[in-house]
C-alpha cells in the first residue's frame, strides 16, 4: 500500500520568463506524476529560504535570491487521507523572475517544460489547479481554500478563493 504523506507547510515555484512557467513532473510523494513547479517541506527556515533552498535542490542548482521571488498564492489544501483522518498543508505559491543556471531533470522532479501562462497543461496538474492558478498567473494575488482526496488524486468540495491585495503577515 502506497503511504500518504502528511506535509503542513510548504512552498512551491514557478520559474517565470516571456509570460510562460516551467513545470516539472514530480516522481515521489505528493503530487507523484503530475506537473508543478519545483518546491517542498518547510524546514526549519523562513517561506522564502524554504523556497530558495528547494528551488535550487529540485532544480539541479538553480539558484535565485528572496528579492526575485513573487508570491503569488497562498493555498489551504485540505487533504482527506483513505482512513479519514485529515490534514491542511498551507503552500506558498511563488514567481521567480531572475536566476541563475541551468534546469536539470534530478531525483524529485523529471521533464521540465516550459508553457504558456494562457495554455497551461491543467489536466496533467493536481486537481485543484485549474480553478485558482490561471487567476494567480495573471496577477491577482489569492489566498486559496481547496479540499483533495486521498493521494491528492481528486477535488472533493468547492475550492474557494479569496482576493487580497497583499501576503503581509498571512
Amino acid at each position: 500500500m502506497r503511504e500518504e504523506k502528511e506535509l503542513y507547510s510548504a512552498v512551491v515555484c514557478f520559474l517565470y520568463k516571456d509570460d510562460k512557467i516551467l513545470l516539472g513532473v514530480k516522481t515521489q510523494k505528493i503530487g507523484k506524476g503530475k506537473r508543478n513547479g519545483y518546491g517542498g517541506g518547510v524546514e526549519d527556515e523562513s517561506i522564502l529560504d524554504c523556497a530558495v533552498r528547494e528551488l535550487k535542490e529540485e532544480t539541479g542548482g538553480v539558484v535565485a535570491q528572496p528579492g526575485d521571488l513573487e508570491k503569488i498564492a497562498i493555498v489551504h489544501f485540505h487533504n482527506t487521507k483513505s482512513d479519514g483522518k485529515t490534514f491542511v498543508c498551507k503552500v506558498h505559491f511563488f514567481l521567480v523572475h531572475k536566476w541563475k543556471g541551468e534546469v536539470k531533470e534530478t531525483e524529485e522532479m523529471a521533464e521540465p517544460k516550459w508553457f504558456s501562462i494562457n495554455n497551461l497543461p491543467l489536466d496533467e496538474m493536481m486537481p485543484s489547479d485549474k480553478e485558482w492558478l490561471p487567476i494567480a498567473l495573471n496577477g491577482k494575488k489569492i489566498i486559496v481554500k481547496a479540499y483533495l482526496g486521498p493521494f491528492q488524486e481528486k477535488s472533493i468540495g468547492d475550492v474557494e478563493i479569496t482576493y487580497v491585495s497583499s501576503f503581509l503577515e498571512r
